[in-house]
Protein backbone atom coordinates (compact mmCIF):
# COMPACT_ATOMS: atom_id res chain seq x y z
CA UNK A 1 0.00 0.00 0.00
CA UNK A 2 1.27 3.47 -0.87
CA UNK A 3 2.10 5.79 1.99
CA UNK A 4 -0.61 8.23 2.96
CA UNK A 5 0.40 11.88 2.80
CA UNK A 6 -0.09 14.62 5.37
CA UNK A 7 -0.39 18.06 3.81
CA UNK A 8 -0.40 21.45 5.49
CA UNK A 9 -2.36 24.28 3.92
CA UNK A 10 -1.53 27.96 4.09
CA UNK A 11 -4.57 30.08 3.26
CA UNK A 12 -3.01 33.42 2.41
CA UNK A 13 -4.59 36.86 2.23
CA UNK A 14 -2.52 39.99 1.72
CA UNK A 15 0.68 38.04 2.40
CA UNK A 16 -0.46 36.61 5.75
CA UNK A 17 -1.79 33.18 6.66
CA UNK A 18 -5.42 33.28 7.82
CA UNK A 19 -7.99 30.71 8.92
CA UNK A 20 -11.75 30.80 9.36
CA UNK A 21 -14.79 28.57 9.72
CA UNK A 22 -16.93 27.51 6.75
CA UNK A 23 -14.79 29.84 4.60
CA UNK A 24 -15.76 32.88 6.73
CA UNK A 25 -14.58 34.81 9.83
CA UNK A 26 -10.90 34.81 8.90
CA UNK A 27 -8.25 35.44 11.56
CA UNK A 28 -4.49 35.71 11.36
CA UNK A 29 -2.47 32.51 11.82
CA UNK A 30 1.11 33.50 11.02
CA UNK A 31 3.65 34.40 8.37
CA UNK A 32 3.85 32.04 5.36
CA UNK A 33 7.61 31.49 5.16
CA UNK A 34 7.91 31.01 8.92
CA UNK A 35 5.17 28.37 8.99
CA UNK A 36 6.63 26.68 5.91
CA UNK A 37 10.01 26.45 7.62
CA UNK A 38 8.42 24.85 10.68
CA UNK A 39 6.40 22.31 8.73
CA UNK A 40 9.37 21.34 6.59
CA UNK A 41 11.40 20.65 9.74
CA UNK A 42 8.55 18.71 11.35
CA UNK A 43 8.23 16.30 8.42
CA UNK A 44 5.13 17.41 6.55
CA UNK A 45 4.86 15.62 3.21
CA UNK A 46 3.61 18.51 1.10
CA UNK A 47 2.50 22.11 1.41
CA UNK A 48 -0.33 23.93 -0.33
CA UNK A 49 -0.60 27.71 -0.59
CA UNK A 50 -4.04 29.04 -1.46
CA UNK A 51 -4.36 32.76 -2.10
CA UNK A 52 -7.97 32.74 -0.95
CA UNK A 53 -8.93 36.17 -2.23
CA UNK A 54 -7.09 36.01 -5.53
CA UNK A 55 -10.01 34.82 -7.63
CA UNK A 56 -12.41 37.30 -6.07
CA UNK A 57 -10.03 40.20 -6.52
CA UNK A 58 -9.00 39.09 -10.03
CA UNK A 59 -5.28 38.99 -9.32
CA UNK A 60 -2.56 36.39 -9.46
CA UNK A 61 -1.31 34.50 -6.46
CA UNK A 62 1.47 36.52 -4.90
CA UNK A 63 4.75 35.52 -6.53
CA UNK A 64 6.78 37.00 -3.67
CA UNK A 65 4.97 34.77 -1.14
CA UNK A 66 5.53 31.71 -3.31
CA UNK A 67 9.25 32.45 -3.63
CA UNK A 68 9.64 33.05 0.11
CA UNK A 69 7.91 29.79 0.96
CA UNK A 70 9.68 27.75 -1.74
CA UNK A 71 13.06 28.77 -0.30
CA UNK A 72 12.13 27.03 2.95
CA UNK A 73 11.02 23.74 1.45
CA UNK A 74 12.49 20.46 0.27
CA UNK A 75 9.04 18.97 -0.33
CA UNK A 76 6.40 19.47 -3.06
CA UNK A 77 4.66 22.86 -3.07
CA UNK A 78 1.26 23.38 -4.67
CA UNK A 79 -0.13 26.85 -5.33
CA UNK A 80 -3.69 27.92 -6.06
CA UNK A 81 -5.84 31.01 -6.11
CA UNK A 82 -6.19 33.29 -9.11
CA UNK A 83 -4.71 30.83 -11.61
CA UNK A 84 -7.01 31.41 -14.57
CA UNK A 85 -4.70 31.07 -17.56
CA UNK A 86 -1.64 29.19 -18.78
CA UNK A 87 0.37 32.36 -18.10
CA UNK A 88 -0.83 32.46 -14.47
CA UNK A 89 0.25 28.86 -14.02
CA UNK A 90 3.64 29.57 -15.60
CA UNK A 91 4.17 32.47 -13.20
CA UNK A 92 3.47 30.22 -10.21
CA UNK A 93 5.82 27.50 -11.48
CA UNK A 94 8.55 30.03 -12.22
CA UNK A 95 8.18 31.38 -8.67
CA UNK A 96 8.78 27.90 -7.23
CA UNK A 97 5.55 25.90 -7.33
CA UNK A 98 5.76 22.19 -8.16
CA UNK A 99 2.02 21.93 -8.72
CA UNK A 100 -0.76 24.34 -9.59
CA UNK A 101 -4.27 24.12 -8.21
CA UNK A 102 -7.26 25.08 -10.33
CA UNK A 103 -10.72 25.69 -8.91
CA UNK A 104 -13.08 28.28 -10.39
CA UNK A 105 -11.05 28.53 -13.61
CA UNK A 106 -11.25 24.78 -14.21
CA UNK A 107 -15.04 24.84 -14.11
CA UNK A 108 -15.34 27.87 -16.37
CA UNK A 109 -12.64 26.61 -18.75
CA UNK A 110 -12.16 22.82 -18.38
CA UNK A 111 -9.76 22.82 -21.32
CA UNK A 112 -7.22 24.59 -19.10
CA UNK A 113 -6.76 21.34 -17.17
CA UNK A 114 -5.69 19.57 -20.35
CA UNK A 115 -3.49 22.44 -21.49
CA UNK A 116 -1.55 22.46 -18.24
CA UNK A 117 -1.36 18.67 -18.03
CA UNK A 118 0.17 18.57 -21.51
CA UNK A 119 2.66 21.31 -20.61
CA UNK A 120 3.72 20.20 -17.12
CA UNK A 121 2.41 16.64 -16.76
CA UNK A 122 -0.71 15.49 -14.91
CA UNK A 123 1.26 15.16 -11.67
CA UNK A 124 1.59 18.96 -11.61
CA UNK A 125 -2.13 19.70 -12.07
CA UNK A 126 -4.38 19.60 -9.06
CA UNK A 127 -8.10 20.36 -9.37
CA UNK A 128 -9.61 21.78 -6.19
CA UNK A 129 -13.27 21.04 -5.53
CA UNK A 130 -15.14 22.88 -2.77
CA UNK A 131 -18.38 21.10 -1.94
CA UNK A 132 -21.25 21.09 0.50
CA UNK A 133 -24.27 18.87 0.81
CA UNK A 134 -27.59 19.93 -0.65
CA UNK A 135 -29.78 17.06 0.47
CA UNK A 136 -28.06 13.96 -0.87
CA UNK A 137 -26.18 15.88 -3.55
CA UNK A 138 -22.58 17.02 -2.94
CA UNK A 139 -22.86 20.37 -4.73
CA UNK A 140 -19.81 22.17 -6.06
CA UNK A 141 -19.23 25.80 -5.10
CA UNK A 142 -16.81 28.28 -6.66
CA UNK A 143 -15.34 31.73 -5.96
CA UNK A 144 -14.14 30.84 -2.48
CA UNK A 145 -17.32 28.92 -1.73
CA UNK A 146 -19.62 31.83 -2.44
CA UNK A 147 -21.32 30.75 -5.66
CA UNK A 148 -22.90 27.44 -6.78
CA UNK A 149 -21.00 25.76 -9.58
CA UNK A 150 -23.99 23.87 -11.03
CA UNK A 151 -22.15 20.55 -10.76
CA UNK A 152 -21.89 17.75 -8.25
CA UNK A 153 -18.52 16.82 -6.80
CA UNK A 154 -18.45 13.23 -8.03
CA UNK A 155 -19.20 13.90 -11.69
CA UNK A 156 -16.90 16.92 -11.76
CA UNK A 157 -14.03 14.93 -10.21
CA UNK A 158 -14.48 12.24 -12.87
CA UNK A 159 -14.42 14.81 -15.66
CA UNK A 160 -11.36 16.53 -14.17
CA UNK A 161 -9.52 13.20 -14.19
CA UNK A 162 -10.52 12.55 -17.79
CA UNK A 163 -9.23 15.98 -18.80
CA UNK A 164 -5.81 15.33 -17.26
CA UNK A 165 -5.89 16.27 -13.58
CA UNK A 166 -3.39 14.32 -11.51
CA UNK A 167 -5.05 14.88 -8.13
CA UNK A 168 -8.26 16.16 -6.57
CA UNK A 169 -8.16 18.49 -3.57
CA UNK A 170 -11.61 17.96 -2.06
CA UNK A 171 -12.72 20.46 0.58
CA UNK A 172 -15.89 20.10 2.61
CA UNK A 173 -17.27 23.60 3.10
CA UNK A 174 -19.59 22.19 5.77
CA UNK A 175 -16.61 21.01 7.82
CA UNK A 176 -14.05 23.72 7.03
CA UNK A 177 -12.47 25.02 10.24
CA UNK A 178 -14.97 23.24 12.49
CA UNK A 179 -12.55 20.60 13.85
CA UNK A 180 -15.39 18.06 14.05
CA UNK A 181 -13.79 15.66 11.59
CA UNK A 182 -13.41 15.21 7.86
CA UNK A 183 -16.51 14.54 5.77
CA UNK A 184 -15.74 10.86 5.15
CA UNK A 185 -19.00 10.35 3.25
CA UNK A 186 -18.04 13.02 0.74
CA UNK A 187 -14.42 11.93 0.49
CA UNK A 188 -15.29 8.27 -0.01
CA UNK A 189 -17.83 9.09 -2.72
CA UNK A 190 -15.25 10.97 -4.76
CA UNK A 191 -12.36 8.60 -4.01
CA UNK A 192 -14.33 5.60 -5.23
CA UNK A 193 -15.29 7.39 -8.45
CA UNK A 194 -11.76 8.26 -9.62
CA UNK A 195 -8.42 6.49 -9.93
CA UNK A 196 -6.25 9.53 -9.16
CA UNK A 197 -5.35 10.54 -5.59
CA UNK A 198 -7.91 12.44 -3.55
CA UNK A 199 -6.78 14.86 -0.85
CA UNK A 200 -9.34 15.30 1.93
CA UNK A 201 -9.70 18.78 3.40
CA UNK A 202 -11.95 20.44 5.97
CA UNK A 203 -12.68 19.49 9.57
CA UNK A 204 -9.48 18.05 11.05
CA UNK A 205 -9.47 18.45 14.81
CA UNK A 206 -8.00 15.30 16.36
CA UNK A 207 -5.54 12.57 15.45
CA UNK A 208 -8.38 10.08 15.09
CA UNK A 209 -9.99 12.24 12.42
CA UNK A 210 -7.05 11.47 10.16
CA UNK A 211 -7.33 7.75 10.87
CA UNK A 212 -11.01 7.90 9.95
CA UNK A 213 -10.51 9.71 6.64
CA UNK A 214 -7.76 7.31 5.55
CA UNK A 215 -9.94 4.29 6.34
CA UNK A 216 -13.66 5.09 6.01
CA UNK A 217 -13.02 8.09 3.79
CA UNK A 218 -10.67 6.21 1.42
CA UNK A 219 -8.47 9.31 1.12
CA UNK A 220 -4.95 9.17 -0.32
CA UNK A 221 -3.87 12.29 1.56
CA UNK A 222 -5.27 14.57 4.24
CA UNK A 223 -4.84 18.31 4.43
CA UNK A 224 -5.18 20.47 7.52
CA UNK A 225 -4.52 24.02 8.61
CA UNK A 226 -5.73 25.05 12.08
CA UNK A 227 -4.57 21.91 13.88
CA UNK A 228 -1.02 22.61 12.70
CA UNK A 229 -0.96 26.42 12.63
CA UNK A 230 -1.91 26.76 16.27
CA UNK A 231 0.37 23.90 17.37
CA UNK A 232 -2.52 21.75 18.59
CA UNK A 233 -0.54 18.72 17.48
CA UNK A 234 2.73 18.06 15.69
CA UNK A 235 3.22 16.35 12.37
CA UNK A 236 5.44 13.76 14.03
CA UNK A 237 2.82 12.92 16.68
CA UNK A 238 0.19 12.55 13.99
CA UNK A 239 2.32 10.24 11.90
CA UNK A 240 3.21 8.09 14.91
CA UNK A 241 -0.50 7.82 15.71
CA UNK A 242 -1.30 6.73 12.17
CA UNK A 243 1.50 4.16 12.17
CA UNK A 244 0.11 2.71 15.39
CA UNK A 245 -3.22 2.28 13.65
CA UNK A 246 -1.72 0.45 10.69
CA UNK A 247 -1.76 3.35 8.25
CA UNK A 248 1.46 3.64 6.22
CA UNK A 249 3.12 7.05 6.38
CA UNK A 250 6.62 8.37 5.81
CA UNK A 251 8.41 9.23 9.06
Amino acid sequence: MLSKRIIACLDVRDGQVVKGINFEGLRAAGEPAELARRYNAEGIDELVILDITATLERRRALADTIRAVARELFIPLAVGGGIRTEEDAAAAVEAGADKVSLNTAALSNPGLITTLAERYGSQAVLVAIDSKWEGDRPAVYVRSGRMPGDRDAVSWAKEAEQRGAGEILLTSIDRDGTKVGFDCRLTAAVSRAVSIPVIASGGAGTLDHFTEVFTGGCADAALAASIFHYAETSVHSLKQHLRQHGIPVRL
